[in-house]
């Protein structure tokens, strides 16, 4: 063994949650070692949401080229460069790594070395030529693309999204297996820069999500091209680039599929397997390590956060981890971790979004609850832009206290975030009703939404002979 190394904590994985609490660890103070054999920022920057959503702003750009026309705007059929949509892909990701790069880590004191971690002991990490003691260890190793056992496809050529965003040329049939978000994100971007897509799901697409909104997202989806056959479960899989075949099966029925490219897209799986969890004795499983509210594994000077760790897989996740982390490993506080309010959003378009407790899990939850409704046709922005397919469902206790909101229409995810605060602080309807909000804005229909919890009171006959009465008295 080569060079031993003494540290305050060790962090295994640069992803977004390992470099979130390695930068916030060394600027309060701690002695940060980081392991890091692939791309530093990890998933997120390098295979996920980064390069998705630029595929998806090139793919939105060339859709409103070809719906210019609604609003009397004529416009040719958009000329789509496959190579130039890859380089803005690669560029943006360009533009962001500097601030998730090992240069800048370095400079701000966190010693940086470029191996794969494994456990060698309960605080002991080997990495390369150098085994790191560490008082804390943080694991941060994210997850990648599951692959499903599916007959015939280790012999078949196929994307996962650590590999599509390096396809610079034109794909004519794109067969995408898995109607989840990244599927279908994926599936809208390519019909939208010119491809044939057909997405083959074993169960319902968006099957996590409201069926009330879910279907307004499907639908879009239909409507733009894209075949989805759901309730299809796949049997084999066949062919080369450019004639690829899926033999399938749905309600006892043979379907075969065929197209140009294909496109596992059927989750994730923690990256957790090469990491010697046994010899720190850590107990993991299928979907990812157990956990406590602090972020602690089952060897408590180790803590597992983002997609290693049971739960959430998402970016935004992994930093909320990070902080939990850095509270309680620095200053020793009893931080636990709260995922009442937690949001997510699918970024097809129109989007889906969600914050805290759906229709069916509020009311396992609280029994009775209210559920308010607004729809975007009724919102003078929605109908000024033209997009109006969409609605939001919020939630409530009987008392009116907020738990959940979920949302489908345009900037869904952005207009979601209003309800994170109400949910999160267990806050009363009654608190977003009186807002003043700026007028015409699609983030009136959060005030609408609200403001319908009191109309069968506010209009009722009780009121009305409420008022007859008091203007009576002059």
């Amino acid at each position: 063994m080569g060079e031993r190394i003494e540290t305050d904590v060790c962090v295994v994985g640069a992803g977004s949650g390992g470099l979130s609490f390695a930068a916030g660890a060394v600027q309060m103070g701690a002695d940060v070692v980081l392991l890091e054999k692939g791309e530093m920022g990890g998933d997120c920057l390098n295979y996920g949401c980064v390069p998705s959503k630029a595929l998806i702003a090139a793919g939105h750009a060339a859709y409103a080229v070809r719906s210019a026309k609604r609003f009397g705007v004529e416009a040719a059929e958009p000329t789509i460069d496959h190579e130039k949509v890859r380089a803005h892909v690669k560029g943006v990701i360009a533009d962001i790594a500097p601030h998730d790069s090992q240069e800048r880590f370095e400079e701000l004191g966190v010693k940086v070395i470029r191996e794969h971690g494994r456990f060698s002991g309960h605080r002991t990490v080997v990495a390369g030529d150098h085994e790191i003691y560490a008082k804390r260890i943080i694991i941060s190793t994210g997850s990648v693309p599951a692959v499903p056992p599916i007959t015939g496809l280790d012999a078949v050529p196929f994307f996962t999204n650590e590999t599509i965003f390096d396809h610079g040329e034109p794909i004519e049939h794109l067969l995408v297996i898995g109607g989840g978000p990244i599927g279908l994100e994926l599936a809208q971007a390519h019909r939208r820069l010119g491809a044939k897509v057909t997405v083959i799901e074993g169960l319902k697409a968006l099957g996590n999500d409201d069926p009330d909104l879910a279907i307004v997202v499907k639908d879009r989806l239909v409507s733009e091209g894209i075949d989805i056959h759901e309730g299809a479960l796949v049997q084999s899989i066949s062919g080369d680039v450019g004639s690829i075949a899926i033999e399938a099966e749905r309600d006892g029925e043979a379907l075969k599929l065929e197209g140009s490219h294909l496109l596992i897209a059927v989750g994730r799986t923690p990256n957790i397997s090469d990491l010697n969890l046994e010899a720190a004795d850590i107990e993991s499983g299928s979907d990812g390590i157990p956990v406590n509210a602090r972020m602690q594994t089952s060897n408590k000077r180790v803590f597992a956060i983002g997609d290693a760790a049971e739960g959430y897989n998402f970016t935004h996740i992994a930093g909320y981890h990070a902080g939990i982390a850095i509270r309680n490993i620095l200053f020793r506080l009893p931080a636990k971790s709260d995922y009442t309010a937690v949001p997510w959003v699918t970024y097809t378009s129109p989007e889906l979004a969600q914050v805290g407790l759906g229709e069916e899990a509020a009311r396992q939850q609280y029994g009775d609850v209210n559920v308010l409704g607004a729809k975007f046709a009724d919102n003078d922005r929605a109908r000024a832009e033209a997009e109006t397919d969409g609605m939001l469902k919020v939630i409530t206790t009987s008392k009116g206290v907020v738990v959940g909101a979920s949302m489908v229409g345009e900037k869904a995810g952005e207009i979601i975030q209003s309800w994170c605060l109400p949910i999160a602080k267990k806050m009363k309807i009654k608190d977003v009703a009186g807002l003043i909000l700026p007028y015409p804005t699609l983030g009136e229909i959060n005030k609408r939404a609200a403001g319908s919890y009191y109309t069968p009171s506010l209009f009722s006959e009780r009121t009305r002979k409420i008022v007859r009465f008091l203007l009576s008295l002059g």
